[in-house]
């Protein structure tokens, strides 16, 4: 009789992943403070531990980092998103070399399926896929492993606190053994409890993670819902979630951006939209994706009271639908002209894809455009942005860097070392 193999996953958390991508590429910053600040340099979305332990908090603004980086020698840093998803990649596939049945949970976030592994030493598999990484990438990463994705989750939290694990930690598979981590793990610190369930759960006696787990399932469901019930039997050992190995399928694709300063003008909006729908294209075409409708909005600084508020927004069918950016372009202009009124300040825009087909395109009866051509040409134009660099040639409606006033700004930013040749960093004379 064959018994069943006991479910194990693993949670692979690349360590404070934005400030790490920021050091693989400067070791300077080795050992010094480094946040990370959001779009148009407005506040802290990541920091290094040093950062951390200086007491630098989540969503401080820019003005108070700079205050800190006189007196602390505090490193500032633009996003790089680009940088940031192109290291991402690199570590995901550096994990795969290892273990193979992978879930890309976010950017920084892997859930790897360790049951095909039975019968191996995993704790030693995962030790060398986390050198491994470490070695290939330069990023540095702690992996959580335990009989659920909930139970992994919180062996990661461990293996990023407790220095003796030494970047990886098991979950004892006896529920009995796991007492002493669920009692010190507050229940707003279990995944998918946030603050607002973690009040309620407080006001009913459930303050840690183990008494989530001994709370009856039912009550759970009933108070809350099925998924607060699913994080409590996993809390327990149940399996209630899977790895997910199969990517799923986006239903929209939406590039938008705030501007780096308020625009007045059509010309600087035309150019905005132009760029967002050119992104949008681009990205949709990498995953072999076509668009059946297009939307456009732009609004005005919600926060700016005193100036006049407005906002719209206006979409379209595309038939047949496309992924060529000339199309696309087109018709994104053309909302946006009509949704355009002067007078106001205007600080964001953005172009929203959306009804996406990843099969064979249905053709027009009364299409006259010749697609075979436009994929020659698009494909040529994405080769030739690949090898040389973003934007290396792109729509004129886009208009040219030195000139754009609507770009975000990004006064700290980084180069793109792993995805444009001028960027690649040089040595020797």
């Amino acid at each position: 009789m064959n018994r069943r193999v006991m479910p194990m996953y693993a949670l692979a958390d690349c360590n404070n992943f934005y400030a790490s991508c920021e050091r693989v590429f400067d070791p300077s910053l080795e050992g010094r403070p480094v946040v990370v600040l959001s779009n148009n340099d407005g506040c802290v979305i990541a920091r290094s531990q040093e950062a951390k332990d200086l007491g630098v908090r989540m969503g401080e603004p820019i003005f108070k980092c700079r205050q800190r980086m006189k007196n602390d020698s505090l490193v500032i840093r633009s996003s790089n998103y680009t940088l940031y998803d192109d290291m991402s990649r690199r570590v995901v596939e550096s994990i795969r070399a290892f273990i193979p049945d992978i879930e890309v949970y976010s950017i920084d976030e892997v859930f790897l399926n360790l049951e095909p592994l039975a019968g191996r030493d995993v704790d030693l598999i995962c030790r060398r896929a986390r050198r491994a990484v470490l070695q290939w990438t330069g990023i540095p990463i702690s992996i959580g492993i335990g009989t659920t994705k909930t139970l992994a989750k919180l062996a990661n939290r461990i293996a990023k606190k407790d220095p003796s694990a030494q970047g990886v930690h098991r979950l004892p598979t006896l529920e009995s053994e796991r007492i002493g981590p669920l009692a010190e793990t507050a229940v707003e610190d279990v995944w998918g409890i946030g603050r607002r369930w973690a009040k309620r759960l407080h006001e009913i006696g459930i303050r840690s993670a183990l008494d989530l787990a001994q709370a009856p399932p039912v009550e759970i469901r009933r108070g809350f819902n099925v998924v607060a019930m699913r994080t409590a039997l996993e809390l327990r050992g149940t399996p209630c979630q899977e790895v997910e190995d199969v990517e799923a399928v986006r239903k929209t694709l939406v590039r938008s951006r705030s501007f780096g300063s308020m625009i007045t003008e059509w010309t600087d909006m035309s150019e905005a939209i132009a760029s967002h729908a050119t992104r949008a294209a681009e990205k949709l075409r990498s995953e072999g994706g076509h668009a059946g409708r297009i939307s456009v909005f732009l609004r005005t600084n919600r926060f700016r009271e005193d100036l006049p508020q407005y906002g719209r927004s206006g979409s379209r069918e595309l038939q047949p639908a496309t992924n060529t950016t000339p199309v696309i372009i087109a018709q994104a202009l053309d909302l946006g002209r009509r949704l355009w009124r002067p007078g106001y300040h205007y600080k964001k825009a953005g172009v929203v894809l959306c009804e996406l087909e990843f099969d064979d395109v249905q053709g027009s009866l009364f299409d006259q455009r010749d697609h075979e051509r436009d994929t020659r040409l698009m494909t040529t134009l994405d080769r030739i942005n690949r090898r040389m660099g973003a934007e290396t040639v792109h729509p004129a409606a886009i208009g040219f860097k030195k000139r754009r006033r609507w770009s975000m700004r990004q006064s700290f930013r980084s180069p793109r070392y792993t995805t444009r040749w001028t960027d690649i960093p040089r040595t020797g004379p």
